[in-house]
């Protein structure tokens, strides 16, 4: 009878060690398809265009560094990339603000047509901007802020605050009502609510919001090319796009000055990636 239990327990620790064995196997898998072109992009931008037809996937015979001074000089990337930080870090602020504060009131505030608010901004997922250009364009002209980084501003924190207050209000109905109802016992206003109770039990949803109205900005480019006419207005992902020509394209300098695009962004993210794993898990068990 031991010998049957012993028996199964090394059969049951087999099968856990193989179940294991084929999951880090597929995670490693995973992780070299979607790091292997970064690392391929930084490898060849160090390169030059000679190399890169000859010898596309060996290491670079000579580091070719003078590949990011011609993106960052020549290429304008250092104009640009203010550019996109002042578009995208105000494009954060805008919609975390008034989306926390739209989230919270849907979430909290008891009136008549609190879902159907929540519905209207909802359906603001469903509309892709592409479709509004023209409308916008028109509109932005009219008031003189066609040309301008306000004119992208606006329009991308518009297109943020549906996610944000969907991904918001999931949060602070998670919140217990226990503690509201102690806050409002002691005095506190609505507004010392939201911003002292409400909003530090919901940062890892605020990690996630911004990190995902960041990027998505960063890396807006319809809408800046059609709004921005002047060049140093220009944003990163615009700013890439003149590294191609029409009868001519020098890759390994576009390759630099995708990595220089690409750099902030993995930046942040490395700085926030467990508060933004943990935000998306708290907002799958409480949505």
């Amino acid at each position: 009878m031991q010998l049957d239990l012993t028996s199964k327990a090394q059969l049951g620790k087999k099968k856990i060690s193989i179940s294991k064995i084929l999951i880090y196997t597929f995670l490693i898998f995973v992780t070299v398809i979607y790091i292997a072109p970064l690392l391929w992009i930084v490898m060849v931008s160090f390169k030059t265009n000679k190399e890169l037809f000859t010898n596309p996937f060996g290491f670079p015979e000579v580091i070719q560094t003078e590949n990011y001074v011609y993106s960052w000089v020549n290429g304008r990337l250092g104009i640009s990339l203010i550019n996109s930080t002042i578009v995208s870090v105000s494009t954060l602020v805008i919609s975390m603000l008034v989306g926390s504060m739209a989230a919270f009131a849907i979430a909290r505030l008891r009136f008549k047509i609190n879902n159907q608010v929540l519905t209207y901004f909802l359906i603001g997922m469903m509309v892709p901007a592409h479709c509004l250009l023209i409308p916008m364009f028109i509109m932005l002209a009219k008031v003189n802020l066609a040309n301008t980084l306000i004119g992208l501003i606006i329009p991308y924190a518009t297109f943020a605050l549906p996610l944000t207050i969907y991904i918001m209000t999931g949060f602070f109905r998670g919140i217990p009502n226990e503690l509201f109802e102690a806050a409002c016992i002691d005095g506190c206003s609505i507004g010392r609510i939201f911003s002292q109770i409400a909003l530090p039990m919901s940062r890892t949803g605020l990690f996630v919001t911004g990190l995902m109205s960041f990027v998505s900005t960063w890396n807006e480019l319809l809408l800046a090319m059609c709004f921005i006419s002047s060049p140093e207005k220009k944003t990163l992902p615009v700013a890439l796009t003149y590294f191609v020509g029409p009868y001519e394209t020098n890759y390994v300098k576009m390759f630099s000055a995708i990595v220089i695009a690409v750099l902030p962004t993995i930046i942040v993210y490395s700085m926030f990636s467990n508060q933004i794993v943990e935000g998306l898990t708290q907002g799958a068990v409480k949505g």
